[in-house]
């Protein structure tokens, strides 16, 4: 990953660089890896995440819909 440091100004360029790592979904990873996580936890963590995501496909799908 690259950031341009533009004028010396190195505060924008870490405020650049804060936000494409949180797209990229590097300090989540980070966050989780900081401790161990139990096979049994990490099961039930993906679930809820896969729950997550397709509760909100379908509620994107009733908006366009026009429910």
């Amino acid at each position: 990953m690259q950031v341009i440091v533009r004028d010396n100004n190195v505060e924008q360029a870490h405020r650049v660089l804060k936000k494409k790592l949180q797209r990229e979904g590097v300090l989540r990873e980070v966050k989780m890896k900081r401790f161990f996580e139990k096979p049994s936890e990490k099961r039930a963590r993906a679930k809820a995440e896969s729950l997550r995501r397709a509760r909100k496909l379908q509620r994107k799908r009733r908006e366009r819909s026009g429910y």
